[in-house]
């Protein structure tokens, strides 16, 4: 992929500032890059998530910039709040332990009911967009009934409640943002399996058993050089997916489900093989290599498993 010299430049100002506070990149734009007035679109803030997600970043790029603020593109006075980082959104849509596009929740009256079971960012949110069999709600977080959850990668999350809270519609396609996120989450694992990928073949040139570096190892070679096709295929189609949102294309529904399809599986299989060729240092927290590992395992549930996005693509 050839990238132009304004990417080249962001990606390397995204790799110096990722895991920064959330005020400090949105003064830099980030949090605008997909919103209206911003500068730039879906492949330049799939650039700054992978950086992102090299780091273990939890920044509210996800919850926030994409679905959040993603649904609010006709409430101007909102979205230049998010831009300055301002205020927090969140997209309240799952309702049961795993993911689906079906809701029960209902919008009448004004008003919305619903139990929200994982909220991304719910806890610190300032608003959510609820949606409902009657379409997409605004509520003031001030409304609901909020119960944050400790998810094990740190990432923030909650439980949500609304008990008949005043809402306002809001017009907005909740399929589109739902892809849109997918293919976000997935430019932010591929970040993380890159750099524990690559944190592992350092340490499989440095370890040595027997007088030589375990990489010398012909059963490790192996292992090492199947991960890396998977992280290509798995850039191949991450990318393809954010030009597709970038361009309108017909087939970016079907790719954003790819992409998040197969960026989970890479993404896990990187994280546990690191894990096993590190050894019992792998486990460690000092060295920080399982905290990949717990990344993977609830990014791959956060809008739909591998098995969800495979099943949508069949049909």
């Amino acid at each position: 992929m050839t990238w132009t010299e304004e990417q080249i430049a962001l990606r390397r100002t995204a790799r110096e500032v990722a895991g920064r506070p959330w005020a400090e990149l949105a003064r830099l734009g980030f949090a605008g890059l997909t919103l209206p007035g911003g500068d730039g679109g879906f492949v330049e803030l799939g650039i700054v998530l992978e950086e992102q997600g090299r780091k273990l970043a939890a920044a509210p790029f996800l919850s926030t910039v994409v679905l959040g603020g993603g649904a609010l593109r006709g409430r101007p006075e909102l979205v230049a709040r998010i831009v300055a980082g301002e205020t927090l959104v969140a997209l309240a849509h799952d309702e049961g332990p795993r993911h689906r596009r079906e809701v029960s929740a209902r919008f009448d009256g004004g008003r919305v009911a619903s139990d929200k079971t994982m909220v991304l960012d719910g806890n610190t949110a300032e608003w959510f967009v609820v949606s409902t069999v009657d379409g997409l709600a605004l509520v003031p977080a001030s409304a609901a009934s909020v119960t944050p959850l400790s998810l094990i990668d740190g990432r923030d999350a909650a439980r949500v409640r609304f008990d008949g809270a005043a809402a306002e519609p809001v017009a907005a396609d909740l399929g589109a943002l739902l892809d849109r996120g997918a293919a976000a989450l997935a430019a932010e694992m591929l970040g993380a399996a890159s750099e524990v990928f690559e944190r592992t073949v350092e340490y499989l040139k440095t370890r040595r058993q027997f007088g030589v570096p375990i990489g010398s190892f012909q059963a490790l070679k192996h292992r090492a050089a199947q991960l890396h096709i998977e992280l290509e295929l798995t850039r191949s189609v991450v990318w393809a997916a954010l030009h597709a949102l970038d361009d309108g294309a017909a087939d970016a529904p079907m790719l954003c489900s790819a992409a998040k399809a197969r960026a989970t599986d890479t993404f896990i299989a990187a994280a546990a093989e690191a894990v096993q060729m590190h050894g019992g240092i792998g486990v460690t927290e000092e060295l920080g290599i399982g905290r990949y590992l717990m990344r993977a395992r609830v990014a791959a549930e956060l809008l739909g498993d591998a098995a969800f996005h495979r099943r949508r693509l069949l049909r």
